[in-house]
């Protein structure tokens, strides 16, 4: 039997849901390591995120989104897995596209957990 591990996916921004165009994209690893020589490595912290690329709809929360410094954002993957993000806050410069009427996000916060 065949399992289900792609499809739509939701999205909540302190309990407000997004529609997306596409899906999510979080991080698996809150590190990063790099070889220094074979059987040695450094690791650095990263911090954790959510992407994703929401319509620009009549309800869409901008002004929420843009002040929130303090946000939770949940990601429910069709596989059933469910990555929340914590403490989060707006980087980079959103910009919204008229010709799809998207916009790309990407929020950073403090903690990233798995369930």
């Amino acid at each position: 039997m065949g399992q289900k591990v792609a499809g739509t996916c939701y999205v909540k921004v302190d309990g407000t849901q997004l529609t997306l165009k596409g899906g999510a994209e979080a991080p698996l690893m809150d590190k990063t390591r790099e070889t220094v020589v074979p059987g040695f490595f450094k690791e650095e912290d990263k911090a954790p995120f959510v992407k994703i690329t929401p319509l620009l709809t009549s309800g869409f929360p901008l002004q929420k989104l843009v002040e929130g410094t303090d946000m939770t954002v949940t990601v429910e993957f069709k596989s059933g897995r469910v990555y929340t993000l914590s403490g989060a806050y707006l980087v980079a410069q959103p910009t919204g596209k008229g010709d799809e009427g998207t916009t790309e996000l990407q929020f950073d916060g403090i903690k990233g957990v798995w369930s």
